[in-house]
């Protein structure tokens, strides 16, 4: 007989941890079905092993890494230390068509990519969520800054942010813990972009989710940077060392690794959806859980894909398509565009520890006056820094003389670097693959998505706009740049699943519920209607909780 549990979450990271948190903790006996292995901290996390203790120095077995990892090693984290929370692309294939490449970064384990992530969080506001209204994009989102504000609240209170309040309309304050320290080089530059732009261009430290001071049994930061290969002492935010904790602590939470997610089930009597059928991943056994509910968490596009591979009768093209935008308006932010330069001076001045955040430079364009050359906008993070001895590996010199030159940090560099909004586009979407399988036999995605004019021409606009800002700060040696990233890069995946007002044209309701199956929740990025140009995690976040409260509460009148 299958088992059976109150809410069943698909997925353990960002969205998952808390869609397990919010359920446990509001009475609900909740699965959480992980495709991946556990994870232990004391064994796994390696964040202090220094590169001449590791086999390959840092760069890895690059035959291994080119035959097993050549999509994921595309992302910087994915190095020697941390390439064991990143798939295997041999296991996990995906296809593209040949003009139109996709980088899919993936982690399944306990945790997924939280334990990777790069903890910049930024609410959205109402620029954000009014932007397919007010220009024609997409669809209207069905909600707006007000309704989520309480749960950025809540998301924020739990996890700890640190950051600076601006006060800015375009990227509202938060609940934070005190800001990390600007560096000098960032000073000055914050400091000429205060007096040359009036306001419209501000430069802040990024809004992180990592500690500085302890919260909730979690120590403050001791800044050693590598966070990506994990934090013993759970000083920043993932869902190993926050959200699943607290969800074991309720009593009501049960954890399966190794639980490949292949369809929802369905029945078309009740219009509900009854459980999920599931492939072992160890031993390829086929299982089935049931639950009154289901939290797809398991990152946007393989929400997308379990939901494609779920085709009752009366779904024949995927469960939560009878609109046909199931898989369709797949986002990325578009990134790289900007400039970096020489900063003169404070050659006595060197920084403290590594510290695992850089500076913000919140959206300016389009968001008092319209700009004539493309629609939304853009943000740049970066920061200043003085290079280390690293840089001996592409200086000119031998022996002595080289040595010594590296015993002194070189001139203060500072650099932007730019993340743009993509417009939601029908083009831009994912299909099943009619041929090809995964490791555990489920068909796996077919991935079009390509850049427009419009995210090809904020590129430009980066790089013009970030040597602005270095002229501004008297930078010399100014290098504009403008990066050829395909999407999928930015790993910030979105869409495929959107909300709206209308089931005619969207996947979900205003509570993240699918219009075909009332009881079948996605609140990972799949859910999301446009791309904003901030950081989407805590969005999420604050989606997640607001949609498990809801649906324990449609539970509980006995509407679900």
């Amino acid at each position: 007989m299958p088992q059976t549990y109150d809410a069943i979450v698909v997925g353990s990271g960002i969205a998952g941890g808390w869609a397990a948190k919010e359920l446990c903790e509001r009475g609900l006996r909740t699965l959480v079905l992980e495709a991946g292995r556990p994870i232990e901290p004391g064994q796994d996390y390696v964040e202090h092993v220094p590169p001449w203790n590791m086999k390959f120095r840092g760069y890895g077995d690059r035959v291994a890494a080119e035959r097993d990892q050549p999509v994921q090693r595309r992302c910087y984290a994915c190095d020697e230390w941390a390439s064991k929370f990143f798939v295997n692309d041999r296991e996990h294939p995906y296809s593209t068509p040949d003009d139109t490449p996709f980088l899919w970064i993936r982690g399944r384990q306990v945790g997924g990519r939280s334990i990777m992530w790069a903890r910049q969080v930024y609410r959205w506001s109402d620029l954000d969520f009014e932007a397919n209204a007010r220009d024609g994009h997409g669809v209207d989102w069905p909600l707006r800054y007000a309704d989520l504000a309480p749960w950025y609240d809540h998301v924020e209170e739990f996890i700890g942010i640190s950051g600076e309040a601006l006060g800015l309309p375009q990227l509202p304050d938060g609940r934070f813990l005190p800001p990390m320290p600007l560096n000098c080089a960032e000073e000055v530059v914050r400091d000429a972009m205060a007096a040359t732009f009036g306001g419209e261009r501000v430069l802040t430290i990024g809004r992180c989710a990592v500690l500085t001071r302890a919260h909730r049994g979690r120590a403050a930061c001791h800044y050693c940077g590598p966070c990506e290969r994990g934090c013993i002492t759970h000083s920043y935010f993932n869902s190993i060392g926050s959200t699943l904790p607290a969800a074991r602590a309720t009593g009501r939470l049960t954890l399966r690794p190794h639980s490949v997610v292949h369809s929802v089930l369905y029945d078309a009597r009740r219009d509900r959806a009854t459980g999920v059928r599931v492939i072992d991943g160890q031993t390829r056994e086929d299982l089935e859980f049931h639950a009154r509910l289901v939290f797809l968490c398991a990152s946007a596009l393989e929400s997308t894909r379990i939901l494609l591979n779920s085709r009752p009768s009366r779904f024949p093209t995927g469960l939560g398509n009878s609109s046909g935008e199931l898989g369709r308006n797949l986002m990325d932010h578009v990134m790289g565009g900007g400039a970096q330069g020489t900063i003169a001076g404070m050659e006595d001045r060197v920084v403290v520890g590594r510290r695992p955040n850089g500076i913000y430079v919140p959206r300016f364009r389009n968001v008092r006056t319209a700009h004539p050359g493309f629609l939304r906008g853009y943000g740049f993070q970066g920061g200043g820094s003085r290079p280390g001895w690293g840089r001996g590996a592409s200086m000119a010199g031998f022996g002595a003389d080289l040595k010594q030159a590296l015993r002194t940090p070189g001139p203060w560099q500072f650099r932007y670097y730019g993340f743009g909004e993509c417009l939601p586009r029908p083009t831009n979407y994912v299909e099943l693959d009619p041929e090809r399988v995964d490791a555990w036999g489920i068909p796996v995605l077919r991935i079009h998505c390509a850049w427009s004019d419009n995210e090809r021409a904020l590129l430009r606009d980066m790089a013009d706009t970030a040597t602005e800002m270095l002229e501004a700060a008297g930078a010399t040696g100014i290098e504009p740049f403008i990066q050829d990233n395909p999407p999928g890069l930015g790993i910030h995946e979105m869409g495929t699943a959107r909300m709206g007002r209308d089931p005619a044209t969207s996947v979900l309701n205003a509570h993240n519920q699918c219009w075909d199956a009332p009881n079948v929740f996605v609140t990972d990025g799949a859910c999301m209607t446009s791309s904003a140009c901030q950081n989407p995690s805590i969005t999420y976040m604050a989606l997640t909780a607001r949609a498990a409260a809801y649906a324990v509460e449609q539970l509980q009148r006995g509407e679900l």
